[in-house]
């Protein structure tokens, strides 16, 4: 069944905004670690921000011309968790405070990976994010993307990296916290996925 969403939907609108949020992961990877000027932080940080944006957008195209999908599902926050997870790898080289925010990372994402499995193995999907999860993840991107330009900054106390890993923590924490009640609750979030209604009707 999987198969045959990918096959039918991959090539949505919203689906290749996400392929084109995880073929930016690589680029900006070359410029922030390759950057020894202001302007290629300043352009690191672009791309993210590229990212950002393409990743409202889906949502709304995906709502308001109804192309939600089973593949948009899983393919739009695994977009999202690899940029995630690659900006802070990145970003640890510089600030290894980070390191903190990359285990909770690894946990949380870790657990829904867990559970989201167990979900799908008894016909059931979660679909969509969280109120919880959409702010976190609005939090990380833009505390990051600051990170990302600081270097391009003269005399900026850079114990604020400190105060913004606290802070990520903090919502993140909260995030994993929601999650955790919703997939132990089995909340209103969760639904059984559902058939191609096309297909069947033509059988």
């Amino acid at each position: 069944m999987f198969i045959k969403d990918l096959k039918k939907d991959l090539f949505t609108i919203p689906n290749l905004l996400s392929l084109f949020r995880l073929i930016m992961i690589p680029v900006y990877v070359v410029i922030y670690l390759g950057a020894d000027s202001p302007e290629d932080y300043y352009l690191a940080a672009a791309i993210l921000a590229v990212s950002c944006i393409t990743d409202m957008i889906d949502g709304k195209i995906a709502r308001h011309f109804n192309m939600k999908s089973t593949v948009g599902l899983i393919l739009d926050p695994l977009a999202d968790k690899l940029t995630q997870l690659t900006l802070i790898i990145c970003l640890i080289i510089h600030y290894p405070v980070l390191l903190i925010l990359i285990a909770l990372f690894v946990i949380k994402e870790s657990f829904q990976l867990i559970a989201g499995l167990f979900l799908v193995k008894k016909g059931e999907i979660l679909k969509g994010a969280l109120i919880t999860g959409k702010i976190c993840t609005t939090v990380l991107f833009v505390s990051l993307i600051f990170l990302v330009i600081l270097p391009a900054f003269q005399g900026i106390d850079e114990s604020i990296v400190n105060i913004i890993t606290a802070v990520d923590c903090g919502f993140m924490l909260l995030a994993f916290a929601d999650y955790v009640r919703l997939y132990c609750t089995h909340g209103a979030m969760i639904e059984p996925i559902k058939e191609d209604k096309t297909e069947t009707e033509n059988n």
